[in-house]
């Protein structure tokens, strides 16, 4: 199928381990891809660039808990059982084993899947995100006062300029997907934070058995791109690729490259 045409397209709603209902979205056919998205936010993260996979791959995303049309308890959150919330969508659709690409919150938490559930991931990718805990490369601190000043529409902006340079900007306009979910309920917002500020999966990175492939905007300030060598350093199957004046968003300013060297990772035979 061509990239072009409209795929198959099959949406519901499995059940995680708690009860709470996980909405997901089903698109194409072939080898199913998991598509994981950064914190605060649902599927439309990856609305831009989706389809560049659908010549080879399904694509699965799930809208995580507190957003989306999932469901949002308020309830502790944490990577490891956001995980398990990846595999029961698995488990409902009957898939026992992915490829799977986790951006951001989304590579956090893909780390405890392929980390936890080695048989159910064939490749795994991970972009722009960390291995969380003390050996980690934290953002600065003028970037944490930027997000969280009291001005929303200030914080915005400066989330917008974390993801994307200017020069990019210019000529994509906008509007954006991955600044967060917009119905997300604040007490979600908190949960998603806390979930990503605890996540630590430095001990459980060489339990990985996948072939990984880390990429990272050389330019990223908001997850700062010398946590890339960390993650490769601990995977033992593990390879990098910096994509040079990129920032956080590099997946989408970075689309043609970005794209073709995932297609072309995911195309190697397993060993």
């Amino acid at each position: 199928m061509a990239s072009t045409d409209v795929p198959r397209q099959v949406s519901g709603h499995a059940r995680a381990l708690d009860g709470t209902l996980l909405a997901y979205q089903h698109h194409g056919t072939g080898r199913p891809l998991v598509l994981l998205a950064g914190q605060a936010n649902n599927h439309h993260w990856w609305d831009g660039i989706r389809a560049d996979f659908h010549d080879t791959h399904s694509t699965l995303t799930l809208d995580w808990r507190g957003t989306g049309e999932s469901g949002k308890p308020d309830v502790h959150y944490s990577t490891r059982g956001l995980a398990e919330d990846v595999i029961a969508v698995l488990d409902h659709l009957g898939i026992e084993r992915a490829d799977l690409y986790g951006t951001s919150m989304g590579g956090r938490v893909a780390q405890w899947v392929a980390a936890r559930h080695p048989d159910r991931v064939r490749r795994l990718v991970l972009g722009c995100t960390s291995p969380g805990g003390p050996r980690a490369t934290e953002r600065d601190t003028a970037v944490r006062r930027s997000l969280a000043q009291a001005d929303a529409r200030a914080a915005r902006e400066a989330l917008t300029d974390l993801m994307y340079t200017p020069a990019w900007r210019s000529g994509h306009p906008g509007p954006y997907t991955t600044l967060g979910d917009p119905g997300m309920p604040p007490h979600a917002r908190r949960r998603h934070l806390v979930a990503s500020n605890e996540h630590d999966a430095w001990d459980a990175l060489p339990l990985i058995g996948a072939d990984t492939l880390v990429l990272h905007g050389a330019e990223d300030r908001l997850t700062p791109s010398a946590n890339a060598p960390l993650l490769a350093s601990r995977i033992p199957r593990a390879r990098t690729h910096i994509f040079e004046g990129a920032r956080h968003g590099y997946f989408e300013e970075c689309r043609p490259q970005a794209g073709a060297i995932v297609s072309a990772f995911l195309a190697e035979p397993t060993m």
